[in-house]
């Protein structure tokens, strides 16, 4: 059996892959194994709208665990669920039934998360998505996310809320008047550097205010909302776009950041694997001009 223990002595975070950069043509040994020919040290198991990837949440504890036990012999594991569901199914929704829909969703993921050893479980930062938005929808959200966090209290498993393409939840500005609601330490944050700088936040001085929540990061490449054009948040190589990553790496520097970061992009197409090394590349070279250690043995 390969060793998948952590160094926790090594000079760079841990970095992990979002699983939809692989394409899903690939069984789970594939993408298992191809995470780990391109040196990432976890997948960020994606759980979204679709039947197909919301069907996880009902695994058998043998799927559960033989796919912990695949993750274990190759050396690669699942650190992080990024749990999209909700966009579908919110906490803010005006239908009681939705919102009891939302709670079987994350009492699912949080018991999927403990027995696939997943330490985040990433949330949707909507308080509703294909509903109106008012008032009455945000003290629903954080009524649902008081009970998010209690139900992860339980378990163990950390909750991070994803800083949003969207402007409800777009910044960390925002996201600590929400914290201020949630006083649980199971309740954090997992900034996207992509969508920060896409609704044209300085991301430095939104990374430095809160430094003390912060628990995973998005590497994402966007362009930013501009006058009569709505920006770009997904389906960029990094280095494509507008995000200032040097600046990002000089903050992470500057508070000695060395928690997980994740490499969000998607396979789009044939040159799924070329993308993730272009972008490896280019993260490590802006990187090590701001002598943020990364991608290092």
């Amino acid at each position: 059996m390969t060793n998948n223990t952590i160094n926790i002595t090594r000079q760079t975070p841990c970095m992990g892959i979002y699983e939809k950069a692989l394409p899903n043509t690939l069984s789970w040994q594939q993408k298992i194994l191809e995470a780990k020919s391109l040196g990432f040290d976890f997948i960020e198991l994606s759980i979204d709208e679709s039947d197909e990837r919301q069907a996880r949440l009902d695994w058998s504890d043998e799927e559960i665990y033989s796919l912990r036990h695949l993750c274990e012999e190759n050396g690669i594991f699942f650190h992080s669920i990024c749990l999209s569901a909700h966009r579908k199914y919110p906490f803010g929704s005006a239908d009681a039934t939705i919102r009891e829909h939302a709670k079987n969703i994350m009492c699912k993921a949080i018991t999927l998360a403990y027995k696939l050893g997943v330490r985040v479980i990433q949330l949707a930062g909507y308080d509703v998505y294909y509903e109106p938005a008012n008032l009455q929808t945000h003290q629903r959200f954080i009524a649902g996310m008081q009970w998010c966090a209690k139900q992860a209290e339980k378990a163990g498993v950390m909750l991070a809320v994803e800083i949003m393409d969207t402007n409800y939840l777009n910044s960390l500005s925002k996201f600590e008047i929400l914290k201020a609601e949630i006083n649980s330490p199971y309740f954090m944050a997992y900034p996207d550097v992509g969508n920060i700088s896409g609704w044209n936040y300085d991301v430095s001085t939104e990374l430095l205010l809160s430094r003390n929540h912060i628990v995973q990061i998005h590497l994402k490449d966007t362009y930013k909302v501009k006058p009569n054009y709505a920006g770009q948040f997904r389906d960029l190589v990094i280095g494509e776009g507008e995000v200032d990553f040097s600046a990002v790496f000089r903050t992470l520097k500057s508070i000695d950041y060395c928690a997980p970061l994740v490499i969000e992009m998607w396979a789009k197409d044939n040159q799924w694997k070329e993308n993730i090394i272009t972008a490896q590349q280019r993260l490590k070279s802006i990187a090590d001009q701001a002598n943020f250690p990364l991608f290092n043995a």
